[in-house]
């Protein structure tokens, strides 16, 4: 790594940067598996959705605060430990805001996102200005954003056993804390588009899809935002479904989903070889049919065996997709472009596609909760805000009663219909790429670097 090529004063840059990707997946994973369940406890399953939204509407407005401010005027590290701080500061305040109601606690999130997603971009700018070979070094790095993720469904879940209560959000303020004041002592990054003009046309990647508008990148764009609609599903709801069907620590058994991604994202170039671009995408497509398949035949009898094969699907689901659509981009760009045209499928795909779906998916959950759940719903919200304005045991028997008509509302769910609704329209979505799209990259003649 870095730390070994250039001894001195860029020593241990790699166990740096490593430890950054560490904290900055860790910060995310520590309550955005978790956040559905405490809400569902908390008598605020219905505004699951905007929890879930509240991501997507950031990863929108990230480009415009990267490319007019953070790429310009401020050095990465110092934009970095800012942003983690106030996420920080925002994260704290969760807890209070749940007792002031559902909107308050949106708008909270929604502030740490806002500091959040600009991260994302700048840690990956910090990292590729300061290794020497992109192909062999990030791949290492980038894998200790994965491990952080996992270790933090670990923490909160299996260690603390708090994916109902307001600990996720203490555990994830901390970690928020840590970086930022780790980033003030990570190697000197100048902004990388110092002097230079602002464009929004680039900004937006307009300028990339103009350049990039042959039909089969169309379809493969156009195929990515209608099927990440379906797939916000999983993020949203599958940590609740898993504890409605019997799982104790839900973010734990989900973490197992980031560890097949591990074995996927090491095993990716062989795969690539062997079936090519098209072939990629269509697997990772079924992936996600399938697991919705498991997640619906599952709900009936409560199979668990069922449930935890989907989740393990998350590595083939993620990584033939999202990873596969990136390098497919990459491919298909020149260098000058490159940047512009990843920002547009994260745009299209994070911002607008996960956003509309969570959005979508959460009208769906609505539909095919009776009446009745609705109303325990409704009784677990005046509990938890009675809990909130009480101290003591008192406090602690409310929040344990509004807990147990939560999951007594989750567990009255249609949550088989619910399901097969996403597997079906994945489904579609992948039959019409399949007749649409044709490989143009010329990729498939040669395992890529994976750059996930």
């Amino acid at each position: 790594m870095t730390s070994l090529e250039n001894p001195g004063p860029r020593a241990f840059v790699g166990t740096r940067l490593s430890v950054m990707m560490f904290l900055q997946f860790f910060i995310w994973g520590a309550w955005y598996v978790t956040v559905g369940n405490y809400m569902k406890a908390h008598g605020m399953f219905d505004e699951v959705k905007w929890a879930y939204t509240v991501g997507p509407i950031a990863a929108i407005i990230s480009p415009f605060f990267l490319g007019m401010i953070a790429d310009r005027f401020f050095a990465t590290e110092r934009v970095l430990g800012v942003m983690h701080i106030l996420g920080g500061v925002a994260m704290f305040c969760a807890p209070l805001a749940a007792g002031a109601g559902p909107t308050v606690f949106i708008i909270v999130l929604l502030l740490h996102m806002l500091f959040y997603m600009p991260t994302l971009g700048l840690t990956n700018t910090l990292a590729f200005h300061h290794i020497t070979n992109q192909e062999k070094q990030f791949p290492i790095i980038r894998v200790f954003g994965t491990i952080g993720w996992i270790v933090a469904n670990w923490v909160v879940s299996k260690g603390f056993h708090a994916d109902f209560e307001a600990t996720q959000f203490y555990v994830t303020g901390v970690a928020c804390l840590l970086l930022g004041v780790f980033s003030f002592t990570l190697p000197h990054t100048p902004p990388p588009a110092a002097g230079q003009k602002v464009r929004i046309s680039e900004i937006l990647g307009l300028d990339a899809l103009r350049r990039l508008s042959s039909f089969s990148f169309l379809v493969f764009l156009i195929s990515s935002f209608l099927i990440c609609i379906p797939l916000a599903a999983y993020y949203a709801y599958a940590p609740v479904y898993a504890g409605k069907v019997g799982f104790e620590d839900p973010a734990f058994n989900m973490s197992f989903g980031q560890i097949a991604e591990i074995f996927f994202m090491v095993a990716m170039p062989w795969f690539f070889a062997w079936l090519g671009v098209k072939w990629m995408l269509l697997v990772g497509m079924l992936a996600w049919v399938a697991r919705y398949g498991l997640f619906a035949a599952a709900d009936s009898n409560h199979i668990l065996w069922m449930v935890f094969l989907g989740i393990l699907l998350h590595g083939i689901c993620y990584d033939f997709f999202f990873v596969t659509g990136f390098i497919y981009t990459d491919k298909k760009c020149t260098k000058e472009i490159r940047g512009q045209a990843q920002g547009l499928l994260v745009l299209v795909t994070q911002g607008l596609g996960l956003g509309l779906g969570a959005q979508i998916m959460g009208r769906i959950m609505a539909a095919y909760t009776p009446p009745d759940a609705k109303a325990l719903q409704a009784q677990a919200a005046e509990l938890s805000k009675q809990a909130f304005e009480t101290t003591g045991e008192a406090a602690k028997t409310l929040s344990d009663q509004a807990a147990e008509l939560g999951a007594q509302a989750t567990a009255m769910i249609d949550w088989q219909t619910a399901w097969l609704i996403p597997c079906i329209a994945a489904a579609v979505i992948m039959a019409l790429f399949f007749i649409l799209f044709k490989n143009d990259s010329g990729a498939g003649e040669e395992a890529p670097p994976v750059e996930g």
